[in-house]
């Protein structure tokens, strides 16, 4: 998503109520929530938002990403996961990309042409909190918008062995960017049909970093059914209109290996946004928003049913 971090948090912050910063170290499990903390990875001190639910360890970990331009914070803000994960007793974890951007293998960011590696980065951030907080290593999960998308797919390409399950939003892969996970991951992939920066059918586009070519939404869910080896064709229920010009399909392939499941939410219409968030960019710039499902909503219920 192209936008200057100020921009996107003074539209944010007229909607929403964002939450404080200040720094913090890790607190022990389940003490109180830290808004800002840091780990040293690669030579680089890298920071992250955690929110822990209360009550208690929690049951699975979210690591929710961000868009390019964005931070953590704004992805917290944007999502309101806090309040999603805490229905459902997950901690979730926002972490701050390089440069407001990820090194998800395009080669379209900062990070990427510096060599960043944000897959070893993430996955050192979810060691940690699974082991300071009690959490099952079977219930971790990814989710992300935009760039966000773009890593949250690679993570699960690169690091089957710890991602149950993710959520990818307006983000598919580079075609540079191979995926041969080692085992298989469920997927919940949410992609507008009239995305005006990440084109539905794939071929080149133009970030915030520069260009970059990517893979159509259609081939890379057909990629994932394909790697969990989903035996059936899929079911298409097309949910109740909201009245916003769009119309949502759900494609499911279930009873995929390993208890997997492969959901495809193809909004008919629908532009680069987090369907069920506010609207915080013009429609000209990133498309219609949807209102007929909450992609906050329905990946934490996607993942509470897909832990290993």
């Amino acid at each position: 998503m192209h936008f200057t971090p100020r921009r996107l948090r003074t539209v944010v912050s007229a909607g929403l109520v964002l939450l404080s910063w200040c720094a913090a170290g890790v607190t022990p499990a389940w003490a109180a929530p830290v808004p800002s903390a840091q780990l040293d990875f690669g030579g680089m001190m890298r920071t992250y938002r955690l929110h822990l639910p209360a009550g208690g360890p929690p049951s699975g970990l979210v690591v929710n990403l961000h868009a390019a331009g964005a931070t953590g914070a704004d992805q917290a803000a944007l999502t309101h996961y806090d309040a999603v994960a805490d229905a459902h007793g997950f901690a979730v974890v926002y972490p701050d990309g390089i440069d407001y951007s990820w090194a998800d293998g395009r080669g379209a960011s900062m990070p990427d042409r510096q060599g960043v590696d944000d897959v070893g980065f993430i996955s050192a951030l979810v060691d940690r909190i699974v082991a300071e907080n009690g959490i099952p290593r079977g219930r971790v999960y990814a989710t992300g918008l935009s760039a966000g998308g773009f890593m949250a797919n690679r993570l699960a390409c690169e690091r089957a062995d710890l991602f149950a399950a993710i959520a990818p939003v307006s983000g598919t892969l580079g075609t540079n960017v191979g995926c041969n996970p080692s085992r298989p991951v469920s997927v919940l992939a949410t992609y507008g049909t009239a995305d005006p920066v990440v084109p539905f059918d794939g071929g080149p586009m133009i970030g915030r970093g520069g260009p970059s070519t990517v893979v159509s939404a259609l081939a890379l869910v057909e990629r994932w059914r394909q790697i969990d080896g989903c035996p059936n064709a899929p079911s298409d229920e097309v949910l109740s209109a909201a009245g916003d010009g769009t119309q949502t399909h759900r494609i499911a392939s279930d009873r995929c290996a390993a208890g997997t499941a492969v959901v495809f939410m193809r909004v008919d219409g629908g532009g680069h946004t987090w369907p069920g968030a506010p609207g915080i960019l013009p429609v000209q710039t990133v498309g219609a928003p949807s209102r007929a499902f909450d992609a906050s909503d329905a990946s934490a219920q996607f993942f509470a049913s897909h832990g290993r």
